[in-house]
């Protein structure tokens, strides 16, 4: 539907978009990128999922979901192309060492073994998906901090 020249659906779709909770969202990621692992195929003999292709699109969607928690809580909004891993691993160095810690394992670990390398090995995998739900629930833990100390000074 056009008003004046405005697409309507597409304007209201960015809204709903927009008020999606960036914690529950990167959850969702890390649903799906379960999913995805699971179409690898996984050969217990050797502890080693079977398709690399499966492996790279789970560790991409991994890190991606870090990316929307990673993205809300130091506010960096979207823009053309990603900000350098380094300024990821600045912002968490001037709140939480941890965080920290985790967004540099994980960047190795979900981004360039599973996601450039393919590495098919499970271990490496599972590490992924840990780093994940770490780094999502570690960004939870802080938004929810931020918010608690923001309606104190009210």
């Amino acid at each position: 539907m056009y008003l004046c020249g405005v697409n309507l659906y597409r304007h209201k779709k960015q809204n709903i978009m927009e008020k999606k909770d960036p914690i529950e969202e990167a959850r969702r990621y890390v649903a799906n990128a379960e999913e995805v692992i699971k179409k690898s195929g996984y050969d217990p003999e050797l502890n080693r999922y079977s398709d690399g292709k499966y492996v790279k699109m789970a560790g991409n969607t991994l890190w991606n979901g870090c990316l929307i928690a990673l993205d809300a809580l130091f506010g960096i909004s979207k823009r053309k192309g990603r900000p350098d891993i380094r300024k990821y691993k600045e912002e968490a160095a001037k709140r939480d060492k941890k965080l920290q810690a985790a967004i540099a394992d994980g960047y190795s670990t979900m981004h360039l073994s599973m996601g450039y390398d393919g590495v098919k090995g499970k271990k490496i995998c599972d590490a992924g998906f840990e780093y994940a739900n770490d780094i999502i629930n570690h960004c939870a833990k802080l938004m929810q901090g931020n918010r608690t100390k923001i309606s104190h000074a009210q």
